[in-house]
């Protein structure tokens, strides 16, 4: 198996998302090292919308107990960091830095709903980007989407023009708790291919 192949089975087929962590802490400057690889991933005109809200102490994440449904709360607190995936409304204030040699800013002011799903799909990719950073950092992921997003952005938003879009915990996941992969769905089922494939 070639390097590439290895590569491959760490970022999709051998990882799992996590359902319990190990009691081990993850390095301080970990936010700060998948942000710097995250953020070259491909974004719409390099919008760039993401914004990400690391929450690196117990304390702080069991503010978000009362806004995630009970299925997702241990994943999620007990996670020795957890990150929130939002996204900036307001990401085109940012053009003239990210794509100066073209006035991109007045056409997605002009256009709110333009802009939200813009961010939205955009910061989505961005959150991808992360967890698969994550993995190949040699971390586990748990991704989740039960929650109360008004309350989280209550909670640590205030003041801030951004929208929750995902949550996710990082970590070593504790492996004698893993559930069993659950099955996906065939290349038949999810594709199509354009021409179709002549039948011999």
């Amino acid at each position: 198996m070639n390097n590439l192949d290895n590569l491959v089975e760490i970022l999709f087929e051998n990882a799992h998302t996590a359902v319990a962590w190990q009691d081990r802490a993850v390095p301080a400057t970990l936010p700060e090292q998948l942000y710097n690889h995250v953020k070259w991933g491909p974004t719409s005109a390099n919008s760039s919308p993401a914004r990400f809200v690391f929450l690196a102490s117990k304390e702080v994440r069991q503010r978000l107990r009362p806004a995630i449904v009970a299925g997702n709360v241990e994943k999620i607190i007990e996670a020795p960091l957890v990150v929130l995936v939002a996204y900036d409304l307001q990401f085109y204030d940012q053009f003239p830095k990210l794509w100066p040699h073209e006035d991109l800013r007045s056409w997605y002011a002009a256009d709110h709903v333009l802009a939200e799903e813009t961010a939205q799909r955009n910061s989505t990719l961005q959150g991808g980007y992360m967890i698969l950073a994550a993995r190949a950092l040699g971390f586990d992921v748990a991704p989740i989407s039960g929650f109360d997003a008004a309350l989280v952005e209550e909670i640590f938003l205030q003041g801030k023009n951004w929208r929750l879009n995902f949550i996710m915990g990082i970590g070593y996941a504790d492996s004698t708790r893993q559930q069993p992969r659950k099955p996906r769905l065939d290349f038949e089922e999810a594709c199509l291919l354009y021409p179709p494939p002549m039948d011999n």
